[in-house]
């Protein structure tokens, strides 16, 4: 039976449907509202607003839970691999043995470029951030594939979600490479797809690199973290672009764009840059956070806080033991390191953060794991695009198969000016 909610307006009663989710969240279906009413509802930032039904991903802020169609994170990251995760985003459960080695396959054979792609990279002037040739190339990467895929038609769509999971990787080493002048190394079709992308990033023509199990690990679980994280900034994206039935590579190159910004996929790099900040001019964790605190200075805390979370980020508990592995195992005494644990830990214990529930983030620890393995700043952001991939291509997947769905068409409150005269130029 359907509850309603009601809305008295200008003396009139309209009954508003409540939907209920799978996990008990719910919601008022406002659908029919202007056509009712004449009304819209006004939600700057989409803070209580759902632009979906999706069962991708669910996040509980409140308690710190995150799942991937149902798995909880903390299981994910113990004992999936980023190509596993990958595939139980995009079709809906985890693959069998069968299923994951056609996948694994398809990402192989699918990691190298056309080779005409290779003009492109060279025509970028050196120095270009990685994020702006990502997103180009993944465009002119469509226009190579051509990618068509009808709706429910899953062995297409698991050929170009390989495609493009696989080169994704393969475009963001290229595009460091370009960066800095470098050749560009092409991908090994004996590497798995973690390995494959550090051999593309740090080998060179006279020295190949050998990653160590360890930071193959760690990376592969710094993936698996990014890997979806429901209705973000550039999820949302992707859908919006997705509504008016771009083709998947378009969608998810605008999913780059919107990841680009400091306060999404940049978070990380903010990280670094506040405790490189603090090393610098010599400032200890508690020191900064007296700063921090003062309201007459612009010294603000990064990595802390999240527009979802109000408990622990699941992700930052996951990558701060993964971080001291990591770096155990390395032999690498990075001062950072130390001092990001300190800095949380009076953090933790400081009522004014505690009270303002702000703890520590997923781009709190994910920046030393980053600096630890050598991918260098300006690539941070990168990482999390590729990590994202997978996330995307489910959403647009989702979209894309219901035959119900409408282009997104957001309204809005007007409030410039009322109907104005025009002036002709003389008399301005």
């Amino acid at each position: 039976m359907t509850e309603f909610a009601r809305l008295e307006l200008d003396g009139r009663t309209y009954e508003l449907p409540i939907l209920v989710g799978t996990e008990g969240e719910r919601a008022i279906d406002i659908s029919k509202l202007r056509s009712q009413t004449g009304y819209i509802t006004l939600d700057d930032g989409y803070v209580n607003t759902g632009s979906c039904q999706s069962a991708i991903t669910f996040i509980d802020g409140d308690e710190g839970i995150l799942r991937y169609r149902g798995i909880p994170i903390e299981t994910l990251a113990e004992r999936s691999s980023f190509v596993e995760t990958a595939y139980l985003l995009i079709f809906g459960h985890l693959p069998t043995s069968t299923e994951r080695e056609e996948f694994a396959e398809q990402l192989t054979q699918s990691s190298a470029l056309h080779q005409a792609m290779n003009k492109h990279f060279e025509a970028f002037p050196t120095q270009s951030h990685p994020m702006a040739i990502m997103s180009a190339m993944i465009n002119a990467l469509s226009t190579h594939e051509r990618p068509k895929i009808d709706p429910g038609d899953d062995a297409t769509l698991q050929r170009y979600a390989a495609r493009l999971i696989s080169k994704s990787r393969t475009i963001a080493a290229a595009s460091y490479k370009s960066s800095i002048g470098d050749p560009i190394i092409y991908p090994r079709h004996d590497l798995k797809y973690v390995d494959n992308f550090l051999h593309m990033m740090f080998s060179v023509p006279y020295k190949e690199y050998v990653a160590t199990p360890e930071v193959s690990h760690a990376l592969n679980l710094f993936l698996v973290l990014h890997a979806d994280h429901e209705q973000n900034c550039s999820t949302s994206t992707v859908r919006m672009v997705a509504s008016g039935e771009a083709n998947l590579y378009a969608s998810c190159s605008a999913g780059v764009v919107a990841l680009w910004g400091a306060k999404h996929g940049g978070a990380n790099v903010a990280v670094v840059q506040m405790l490189q900040r603090m090393r610098r001019e010599g400032l200890t964790p508690h020191q900064f956070l007296t700063e921090v605190k003062d309201r007459s200075n612009d010294r603000r805390l990064m990595g802390f806080g999240h527009r979802v979370y109000r408990n622990f980020d699941p992700r930052a508990k996951i990558l701060r033991t993964a971080a001291e592995r990591l770096l155990n195992s390395m032999k690498i005494q990075d001062p950072l390191l130390g001092m990001a644990q300190e800095l949380a830990e009076e953090a933790l214990q400081d009522d004014y953060f505690v009270e303002r529930k702000l703890y520590p983030n997923v781009d709190f620890y994910s920046g030393i794991i980053l600096r630890a393995i050598g991918i260098p700043l300006n690539m941070y952001t990168v990482m999390f695009a590729i990590g994202r991939m997978p996330g995307w291509i489910a959403n647009w997947k989702e979209l894309h198969d219901n035959p119900a769905q409408k282009i997104y068409r957001p309204r809005q409150l007007y409030v410039g000016n009322p109907k104005s005269e025009w002036v002709p130029r003389h008399e301005r």
